[in-house]
């Protein structure tokens, strides 16, 4: 039998990326709300409750409304807002988050799923909290620099119109020091507390790159790039879209540029050590639409129902 998977906000970026991916599915069947009737409450709480699988693709509030509107204990939520990514009763959707997150995926009905700036971070510094190379106390700062589709519809049109040339340099934001990605920063790293997080949107489509500034004689004694380096190659080992590159990537280094939208198009997050003597960049890059979004979603959407993990991505 076909898996009956409902969108709610089919229209946005992340719901219209999760469509395309099912199309392709002969496992699944999409419901599919009117136009006419997409605020429909009756409605929409009709396909909500009629689906093995439903997507929240809207902003918080309406993503806490939705939530509201489900009784059929067998709907299973996936919810791409930032609603509900700390609070109790709802899964983190990074299934390679710690060991036995795919058991709680498998079991969950409730599924919150990572932003794209706190997935390449948390990818990127849990193993290394985990294996007690970087203490849980430490000040951390942390860079990231993303293509304006993550802005939505309203920021890809701005920059799909042009004619505006503050558009064609980079535009640091959340300047407030508040962006919405912090708390589940903290929470899924075991940080004690949140980095100092500055985001960068730049003038391409998609693709993002986390970096995180280290000390070395601030970790753990004795601790070098080799090592965390092999503590993150530990934790993925086997893992099919998180790759540990080698350290001190000579391709990259080799070419004098990081590539932000390498990982385009995929479900990948490829993870980076550079390393001297005295200090470290840790990097993570990957599609803030594929593994940042959408393709996290349908992720965890074929774990909960014990697929291949691969399946239509």
């Amino acid at each position: 039998m076909s898996t009956l998977v409902f969108v709610d906000g089919q229209e946005g970026t992340t719901g219209l990326r999760i469509h395309e991916m099912l199309a392709r599915r002969p496992d699944v069947e999409v419901l599919r709300i009117d136009a006419d009737r997409r605020k429909d409450e009756a409605e929409r709480a009709r396909l909500l409750n009629a689906a093995d699988v439903a997507f929240l693709c809207l902003p918080d509030q309406a993503a806490r409304e939705a939530a509201s509107l489900v009784n059929n204990p067998r709907t299973c939520l996936i919810d791409a807002s930032t609603a509900h990514r700390t609070a109790p009763g709802w899964a983190f959707g990074l299934p390679e988050l710690a060991t036995g997150q795919r058991e709680l995926l498998r079991a969950a009905k409730r599924i919150a799923n990572p932003g794209c700036h706190a997935s390449a971070f948390i990818l990127l510094l849990r193993p290394l909290v985990d294996a007690g190379l970087v203490p849980t106390t430490l000040a951390l700062s942390a860079t990231s620099i993303t293509g304006y589709s993550g802005g939505g519809k309203k920021m890809i049109e701005q920059y799909e119109a042009g004619g505006d040339a503050r558009l064609l340099s980079p535009r640091p934001y959340a300047l407030n020091l508040a962006h919405k990605h912090l708390p589940e920063m903290v929470a899924h790293t075991g940080l004690a507390q949140a980095p100092v997080f500055l985001p960068v949107v730049a003038s391409f489509y998609k693709g993002l790159a986390v970096t995180v500034p280290l000390h070395l004689n601030q970790l753990k004694p004795g601790t070098d790039g080799a090592m965390l380096h092999a503590a993150l190659t530990e934790r993925y080992r086997g893992e099919r879209f998180v790759k540990v590159m080698p350290l001190s990537d000579p391709a990259t280094l080799a070419e004098g540029f990081f590539d932000v939208q390498a990982c385009n198009d995929s479900n990948r997050c490829e993870l980076f050590v550079f390393a001297n003597d005295h200090q470290v960049l840790l990097m993570s890059r990957l599609d803030n639409l594929g593994k940042g979004a959408s393709g996290a979603a349908v992720q965890s959407m074929n774990v909960h129902l014990g697929l291949d993990e691969g399946l239509g991505l």
